[in-house]
């Protein structure tokens, strides 16, 4: 939708879209379907028993899984944990379907004409980008003195730069205070470097997320969970439980799924018997805004803070003809 009307700059004009909101929620179903069926079958295939339902230790060697017929228990020898994270929650928000966190952002239930976002990290930035295409007003709050704060603020620039322009507001140095939720919206009162209320249709909880680690009476089993509700592991990825492991989210940051997945090879290897250790020296981060934003390694506030002598390079994309023909230096650094 972005890509059509920006050619009305290069004398391609289309017609306003028209959204039809249950049947793109349809195509969002069916690719997340084909995706975990894909899983399902591979697992089949592999001679891989998969039990659905709530599972959670009972002691070093056993599993109590709560499956829809009901109570089963699974003895093993060695285990992986790999319960993941789920959306960090506000305590003091109320209680409203107008509230949602990103699970219930890509549900795509409804179009909000006024959209907040709070938190100005990669999901609720991923989250902004789709809502804003379909043509929802998007207001962003962070607490930090940027957005996406993780990320070298060079590469970050053009992004804060295009999304100025179109977001009616991005509140730095500033937290939400309260929500009152009454029938003409949700309104929400802010606190810090701005002060000031507003309504919206919707509100978009992005303020991180949060292992899983606590919710699988990991306790019952020996293993160590720490104050924040990760599971600490060792290079090997073993828990202070040698024959338990841990991968992913629950592991701790990055909580991003191409590390998780290496942890999970890394851990059968180990269980095989090779002698391996995870040994990443950096992970690739990336965040899938328009424009997208990628880097890996350490950044320059990294690098300044722990005293790294380094060197910067700066590449303009509009020097590029490719970048120019498609007008992308327009955006990027």
């Amino acid at each position: 939708m972005d890509a059509a009307r920006e050619l009305a700059g290069h004398g391609i004009v289309f017609g306003e879209p028209t959204v039809d909101l249950a049947k793109l929620r349809g195509f969002k179903d069916k690719v997340v379907g084909k995706l975990t069926g894909g899983l399902a079958s591979m697992a089949k295939m592999r001679k891989v028993t998969v039990l659905q339902g709530a599972g959670a230790f009972a002691d070093p060697h056993h599993l109590a899984v709560d499956t829809k017929e009901g109570r089963k228990t699974v003895k093993f020898a060695q285990a992986i944990i790999a319960a993941g994270s789920q959306a960090a929650k506000l305590p003091f928000l109320p209680e409203d379907p107008r509230i949602v966190d990103s699970t219930g952002a890509l549900e795509l239930r409804s179009q909000p004409k006024k959209l907040l976002i709070i938190g100005g990290g990669i999901i609720g930035l991923e989250m902004a980008t789709v809502y804003d295409a379909l043509g929802s007003k998007i207001t962003v709050v962070e607490l930090m003195d940027g957005i996406m704060p993780g990320a070298d603020r060079d590469v970050v620039r053009p992004l804060v730069k295009r999304l100025e322009k179109r977001y009616e507001k991005i509140l730095l140095k500033t937290k939400v205070a309260k929500i009152e939720a009454v029938k003409e919206g949700l309104k929400v009162t802010f606190e810090g470097a701005v002060n000031a209320t507003d309504t919206f249709d919707c509100v978009l909880m992005a303020v991180g997320r949060r292992p899983n680690g606590r919710e699988i009476k990991a306790e019952a089993a020996g293993v160590t969970v720490n104050e924040r509700g990760f599971i600490p592991v060792d290079r090997q990825m073993r828990t202070n439980v040698p024959h338990i492991f841990g991968i992913g989210d629950v592991v701790g940051e990055p909580m991003l799924a191409h590390k998780a997945t290496h942890e999970g090879k890394l851990a059968a290897e180990v269980i095989a018997g090779h002698k391996v250790q995870f040994d990443a020296r950096t992970i690739p981060s990336v965040a899938y805004t328009d424009p997208e934003v990628a880097w890996m390694g350490l950044t320059e506030t990294q690098a300044e803070k722990q005293g790294v002598a380094y060197e910067k390079a700066v590449f303009p994309w509009a020097a590029s003809g490719r970048a120019l023909s498609t007008e992308i230096g327009r955006a990027h650094v």
